[in-house]
């Protein structure tokens, strides 16, 4: 059992211990797997096959257990690293602690948009950018996204999320006929204009690498999705009679039958099955404020 704490409470110990072990497992090859394995498992609704981390009931559970497995590389570099989480509804500019120069590093610059200051900046010969989906091999960020302006999702915009009592619901996927506390969570239904739109407006404000399946490019992924996992905790403690759905296989004639995991499927890559890291305490607990 260890804590996650929000990174604006970290020591700056506690950062540079975070920061080490990420590099070192960026230099030992075993970082870019995690690249890899989101970006295989981004798919879409208008893909064929099984949709797991994204457009799918098990967008909470899935990252959940694909941040234990990270967390868990981590700490056989340093057991004392957990993965802090970003509070995206409090630090919410670019001049944050979050993004200074011992940490996450600052903004893409204006011209290509490459992270020049931090740990994690090209010319630092530390973070070459190996796998993603766009040419750069360096990390780039865009944020505010100023050519059409976003701001991050506020504490009014996500206790309006939690009040939705629901988990999900049919047909499971991205549609606005998708109800819940999962669509509306990861905000393909509605856009930045409209309110709502909360996971997927942090991957935008922040821009560049966070933007698409190859997003934990961004170091910063680990402590955005750190947020989304306990925002899934807060819900659960408010909804103790709202589970996951769907909690049955689908059947056979189900039009998403083969496209979505029930409660006691195991979801791949992992072979975990939802129902077995519904309850993170087993693993972790988080110090929140």
């Amino acid at each position: 059992m260890y804590t996650r704490k929000n990174q604006r409470n970290l020591t700056s110990a506690q950062r540079s211990r975070f920061v080490q072990a990420v590099l070192k497992l960026k230099q030992s090859g075993g970082y870019d797997k995690y690249v890899k394995l989101h970006t295989q498992y981004f798919t879409a609704d208008g893909e064929t096959g099984l949709r797991v981390a994204h457009m799918a009931p098990t967008f909470f559970p899935w990252h959940r257990q694909f941040l234990l497995v990270f967390e868990h590389e981590l700490q056989m570099i340093d057991p004392d690293v957990t993965i802090p989480y970003w509070d995206w509804t409090a630090d919410r500019s670019p001049t944050s602690a979050l993004w200074d120069a011992d940490f996450m590093g600052g903004n893409g610059r204006s011209s290509d948009g490459q992270v020049t200051t931090g740990p994690f900046a090209y010319q630092t010969g530390n973070w070459p950018i190996t796998y993603g989906v766009t040419r750069e091999n360096y990390l780039t960020r865009n944020m505010g996204r100023p050519d059409r302006p976003i701001v991050l999702p506020t504490a009014a915009e996500l206790n309006d999320a939690l009040e939705t009592a629901t988990y999900d619901t049919a047909p499971w996927n991205s549609a606005p006929s998708t109800k819940g506390l999962r669509n509306t969570m990861e905000g393909w239904t509605v856009s930045d204009t409209e309110g709502g739109y909360l996971h997927n407006r942090v991957h935008q404000w922040v821009g560049g690498h966070m933007i698409g399946g190859s997003s934990p490019n961004d170091p910063v992924f680990w402590l955005h999705h750190a947020f989304i996992d306990l925002i899934w905790t807060r819900w659960q403690r408010k909804h103790p009679k709202s589970g996951f759905l769907p909690a049955k296989p689908l059947k056979a004639s189900d039009p998403e039958h083969g496209r979505v995991i029930s409660l006691t499927e195991p979801m791949p890559p992992f072979n975990v099955k939802p129902s077995v890291v519904l309850d993170h305490r087993k693993y972790y607990t988080y110090e929140e404020g």
